[in-house]
């Protein structure tokens, strides 16, 4: 029997594979050699997802990998036209993720309700200015995407008292459609962007959508950078139709030191560092490691990504 070849892209640092010493050959690539090995590989691990190299090199002749996985939330990077026609299945890192992302945003939300931003500046400054600050109790939150990462988020804001609607693209039980996104936001305090980005995503957060929010609310992208159509974002800060903002992700990474976001008032940026907590790369290779195994011995594979709706469709999601 012939030793199954996993192809990684990406290897700084690398994933730790050593379980798999002996029952799998380890090859890696990069952007410039990944077209040249694909048709070699029976298992291709997507261990730098932030690279565009898989949808660029997919499209080429030769055999492909029956499975690919990703060690990443979103599979917007990877997905072209001629994967999701394929009979390839792709996976992703879903269960890593949510609880630190959720943290963050519960970060984000209690560091805009006490003005921490402001008070670290009049710190810099040598300036006592006392002033009130905002509770959290009863405030009202939207959020943006009802899978895994949003449910998280809306658990621990309701920890903090917050009232939590969550809004995901199919309606069912106790989240809302789509279609109440712009009736719920214009009264909510909190919008966080959690959805995955697909074409009925893509720019979903822009001029028209940040007109319908409260001059007090603030808006919080973990989600995928282009949900966000950044110069209406910052347009809407610098005119105060809303009080704040926060974006973890953005249309082009790493944010150049130039861009214009940086200097916009109100508006808190971090580089992409929402669901990154100590060990996080080791949770993904485990992870990729125990999902191996069951690919191994044909069983089937958690975290299926439907490639044509571009995420993991939640299990009370009805088929259509």
């Amino acid at each position: 029997m012939t030793t199954p070849l996993i192809l990684v892209l990406g290897s700084d640092p690398p994933p730790r594979l050593g379980r798999l010493t002996g029952r799998a050959s380890v090859r890696y690539a990069d952007a410039r050699t990944l077209a040249g090995q694909l048709p070699d590989a029976d298992v291709l691990l997507v261990w730098d997802f932030t690279s565009d190299a898989v949808r660029e090199a997919w499209p080429g002749p030769g055999r492909r990998p029956g499975w690919v996985h990703t060690a990443s939330a979103g599979v917007d990077r990877l997905l072209c036209p001629e994967l999701a026609a394929s009979p390839t299945v792709v996976t992703n890192a879903r269960g890593v993720f949510e609880l630190p992302i959720a943290e963050y945003v519960a970060g984000l939300v209690l560091a805009f309700a006490k003005d921490l931003p402001r008070t670290l500046e009049y710190q810099r400054q040598h300036r006592w200015h006392h002033r009130e600050t905002r509770g959290l109790s009863g405030t009202r939150a939207v959020v943006v995407g009802a899978g895994p990462i949003g449910r998280e988020i809306m658990r621990l804001l309701h920890g903090l008292g917050v009232q939590v609607a969550l809004v995901g693209r199919t309606p069912r039980r106790t989240i809302h459609g789509a279609e109440d996104l712009d009736r719920l936001a214009a009264s909510a305090d909190w919008v966080i962007s959690a959805a995955p980005l697909t074409d009925a995503t893509r720019g979903m957060f822009d001029a028209r959508f940040f007109g319908l929010l409260q001059p007090s609310a603030h808006f919080v992208n973990v989600g995928r950078g282009p949900l966000t159509v950044e110069e209406d974002l910052a347009e809407a800060l610098r005119r105060h139709w809303i009080a704040g903002a926060a974006l973890d992700v953005f249309q082009e990474e790493p944010l150049s030191p130039t861009d214009p976001l940086w200097d916009v008032p109100g508006l808190l940026i971090s580089p992409h560092m929402s669901g990154d907590t100590a060990g996080w790369r080791d949770q993904l290779g485990e992870q990729f490691v125990s999902m191996y195994e069951r690919w191994a011995a044909g069983e089937p594979l958690p975290n299926t990504v439907d490639k044509h709706r571009g995420y993991v469709p939640s299990p009370d999601i009805p088929h259509q």
